[in-house]
């Protein structure tokens, strides 16, 4: 049954009746609290975008971990208006599910994985910064194995299928001349370097890789032995970088700004000011960080603007026909960085 609208006068006459019979003072009061919670309203957003939440994935607790731990340190976020929380995944596949769920609003981690979203037709994503172009891993391998050549027949770990571990691995078998598909058995472990460690010395696998920070442990152990530091390999490789959902980017452009702003100043901060991520390493408990924040300052970019050949070597090392048809170029939004750049923020910065 259709409901019939009330006439004017029925809507309004009630209401004039009782703000008449009601004390002047009270009436007065009302209207305060009806303009404060309307002045509440039109702030409130404006505050609340001021102080914007981003909720960064990340897997692996070493490098990224370290940069954004001295940001946070240092008040970046703070300054920049940004409350970021990090949130960890044991695997760039789990994080790349968070990204297309919505559970998460950016990553800076396992690139491969992040632009095989695009690659692959899962997720618009945009690679708006890539802050290393170096792999900062080395593969170690149990004794007796000597040289790459010793892995055919060996069982390799890597976190999961679709990971960057899994891509890496396979791009550095290719490398040493290696079919990954006939010459070795890759099984996932599930989890992270410590993982993956524990599984090696106790024989379960022959070889996988390892974090910087991790390196000295297992060496000491007497297990292994390293067939390779990665960064030094001929590879320019995007290891890490910020992937955002393409809509995300236009819609919050400027929030997007100032988390470049916050990590370009973090990078510098890395850099210049060594006592601090040196100090935080050693309260993670890592063996040598001196030593490890040597190996990752030599290859951490000033001014993190996506290279293009980099960033098409971690696409094909995905592996797929779609991933190596791919053209970095239409991954790859440096838009922000470029207007960075244009308002002198790192001349000003680096006092250039």
């Amino acid at each position: 049954m259709q409901a019939s609208a009330l006439p004017a006068s029925q809507d309004a006459t009630p209401i004039l009746q009782v703000s008449a019979r009601l004390p002047q003072r009270i009436v007065f009061r009302c209207v305060e609290t009806l303009l404060f919670i309307g002045l509440i309203s039109m702030v409130g957003p404006h505050s609340a975008d001021a102080q914007a939440m981003l909720k960064m994935g990340y897997s692996g607790a070493g490098v990224a971990q370290s940069l954004y731990n001295t940001i946070d340190k240092s008040g970046l976020w703070t300054k920049y208006n940004l409350d970021v929380k990090a949130i960890y995944f044991n695997s760039g596949a789990l994080t790349a599910q968070a990204l297309v769920g919505g559970d998460i609003d950016l990553t800076d981690s396992n690139i491969p994985t992040m632009l095989n979203l695009k690659a692959s037709g899962v997720l618009e994503v945009r690679i708006i910064a890539g802050w290393m172009n170096r792999i900062t891993l080395s593969f170690i391998a149990r004794k007796p194995i000597k040289s790459p050549a010793d892995l055919k027949g060996k069982r390799l770990a890597i976190s999961r299928f679709g990971a960057s571990s899994d891509f890496v691995t396979r791009m550095l078998l290719r490398y040493w001349k290696l079919d990954p598909e006939k010459d070795v058995v890759i099984i996932q472990s599930g989890g992270n370097d410590a993982i993956r460690i524990a599984a090696m010395v106790a024989g379960h696998i022959d070889g996988a890789l390892v974090g910087t920070y991790d390196l000295p442990k297992i060496l000491d152990s007497g297990c292994c032995v390293n067939l390779a530091d990665l960064e030094d390999l001929p590879i320019e490789y995007a290891r890490f970088g910020v992937i955002v959902p393409a809509a995300s980017l236009k819609a919050r452009r400027e929030i997007f700004l100032r988390y470049l702003q916050a990590l370009t100043e973090g990078i510098y901060v890395f850099k210049t000011r060594p006592e601090l991520p040196i100090a935080i390493l050693k309260r993670e408990g890592i063996k040598d960080p001196e030593g490890g924040y040597k190996k990752i300052v030599k290859v951490l970019i000033d001014f993190p603007v996506p290279d293009e050949k980099a960033v098409q070597t971690a696409l094909d090392s995905i592996g797929t026909a779609r991933a190596k048809q791919a053209q970095a170029k239409d991954f790859i939004d440096s838009t922000l960085l470029e207007d960075i750049k244009k308002s002198g923020f790192v001349e000003r910065l680096y006092g250039k």
